[in-house]
């Protein structure tokens, strides 16, 4: 009786002890503030040879899904022209794919092979390759295409995310306290979630803390022309390379912007210190000489190079800034962050026309998923007066980010954003790490003129032979049961997007 007594003042003294521990962990990295590296904004600069791209599709009158794509295409034409460094930072980067293989294209092979020709073609061109860690499941797995990279002499940088804060409060602290001091290491004791092979229980349990380097680009040092990057939505993903996406190229000093807050992502890892790439790199980016733009010329395109909750500033204060006349387009993979949504209506009750294209929220690699956010949130902007259509799609994702608006009046300046932010509160609270870039120039700028095309295409819906979207009624959801798992996911961050 007295060895029961004692074990059960044991255990709950004990299981006391490590909610305490695990309360004062969540705690400490809740009020951490996130790293410099994060929540990025930089001073308006040059648009210079700014170019929109896009991969685009549509279900043809066979009902057959047709494909036209141009972004990877521009990124391994820009790895060719690499001369004095090349940078990419790539968030999906596997051949992994769920239960319905999507065979359009092998990205990943294919950017692997790009960059181990181009290392091979000149070993002294300074390479980095940095991408997330879910690729190689929190490096509990061997990765074939990172392996590839290395050994032709690429730095490899799997960014270290324990040094952002957490999203989902629930689960991170029990995560950060009885499992990240553990580590990780290979083996296999589960199934890989995502792909072949097994790997470790940690390795899920990591997994499950839904963190990520969400960033998508490409940035290269010419031999002439200058540096170039691409700012994109589209990973080099096999089960991804079918889906709609956005993205823009541009030279000029932005690029500069771009490529110094990918060094301060850099820092943040162990390899910083310890490569000539990135000093290179370094030295690279003193040499580009960045100008203090002329943004008194209101007829010169500007660009802003813009990361993490500095996108979510810019667009709140655009939509807080729009009223009669005033025209914004909206297409979006995932639509959930709070304050966005309530900008929007409040934008469309001041006179502001909003159409908005957004993704099912049905289809994940094979995986068929219940719609939220979009479909709860498309039911709330629908009531206050918004436009919303659903992009038709077959098993892809309409996964682009983009935003257009225009507005009245003497010198008022188009605008486009896009990027790899998903306007959701994970995505835009620093929790994850993201790049857009904003244009701001006159509507008969080519890159603006070029997204309004691709987005009215889609919203018109009226080319002979093809479907790109859908009425809202086809997808409508006003359940009161989905709402409550919205709200509630996005509030508490148990959840993927």
């Amino acid at each position: 009786m007295k060895i029961r007594r004692f074990l059960r003042a044991f255990l709950i003294r004990a299981g006391s002890l490590i909610m305490i521990y695990v309360a004062a962990v969540f705690g400490v990295t809740t009020i951490t503030p996130p790293p410099d590296a994060v929540g990025i904004v930089n001073q308006e600069r040059s648009a210079d040879e700014v170019s929109f791209l896009a991969d685009t599709s549509w279900i043809d009158g066979s009902g057959k899904r047709q494909l036209q794509q141009q972004i990877f295409d521009e990124v391994f034409s820009l790895i060719k022209e690499s001369h004095q460094f090349l940078l990419i930072d790539m968030f999906l980067f596997n051949d992994w794919q769920g239960p319905a293989a999507e065979t359009h294209r092998a990205l990943s092979k294919e950017l692997t092979t790009a960059v181990v020709d181009r290392k091979r073609q000149d070993p002294s061109l300074p390479i980095v390759f940095i991408t997330d860690p879910v690729n190689s499941i929190y490096r509990g797995l061997d990765s074939i295409h990172l392996t590839a990279l290395r050994e032709a002499g690429v730095l490899v940088v799997e960014s270290d995310l324990t040094q952002l804060q957490d999203s989902n409060p629930l689960y991170s602290g029990l995560w950060r306290a009885l499992i990240k001091p553990f580590g990780n290491e290979k083996a296999d004791t589960v199934k890989n979630p995502l792909g072949d092979g097994r790997v470790s229980l940690r390795s899920v349990l990591t997994m499950a803390n839904f963190k990520a380097n969400h960033r998508k680009l490409i940035i290269a040092g010419r031999k002439q022309g200058g540096s170039k990057a691409i700012v994109m939505s589209a990973n080099p993903h096999d089960g991804s390379s079918a889906h709609r996406n956005v993205a823009m190229s541009f030279t000029g000093n932005a690029v500069a912007d771009l490529l110094n807050s990918e060094l301060a992502l850099l820092a943040l890892s162990s390899e910083f210190n310890e490569s000539q790439a990135i000093e290179k790199m370094i030295v690279q980016l003193k040499a580009l000489q960045v100008l203090e733009p002329d943004v008194s010329n209101l007829d010169n395109a500007r660009l802003l190079v813009l990361t993490e909750s500095r996108i979510r500033d810019q667009i709140i204060d655009m939509l807080s800034n729009a009223g009669a006349g005033a025209n914004i387009d909206l297409l979006m993979f995932y639509l959930s962050d709070r304050g966005i949504i309530k900008a929007m209506k409040a934008a469309s009750k001041r006179g502001a026309r909003l159409r908005v294209i957004l993704d099912v929220n049905k289809d994940a690699f094979g995986r068929e998923k219940n719609g939220v956010p979009n479909r709860p949130v498309a039911a709330e902007l629908t009531a206050a007066g918004v436009e919303v259509k659903w992009c038709a799609t077959q098993g892809e994702q309409c996964h682009g980010k983009m935003l257009l608006w225009s507005s009245v009046g003497a010198q008022t300046r188009d605008g486009l954003l896009l990027g790899s932010g998903n306007y959701t509160r994970r995505n835009l609270a620093d929790f994850n790490l993201e790049t857009n870039v904003m244009l701001i120039a006159p509507a008969h700028h080519r890159a603006i003129s070029d997204a309004k095309q691709y987005f009215n295409e889609q919203w018109d819906d009226d080319t002979p032979g093809r479907t790109y979207t859908y009425s809202y009624e086809e997808y409508s959801d006003t359940s009161l049961g989905l709402n409550l798992e919205y709200r509630l996911r996005e509030a508490t961050g148990f959840g993927t997007f």
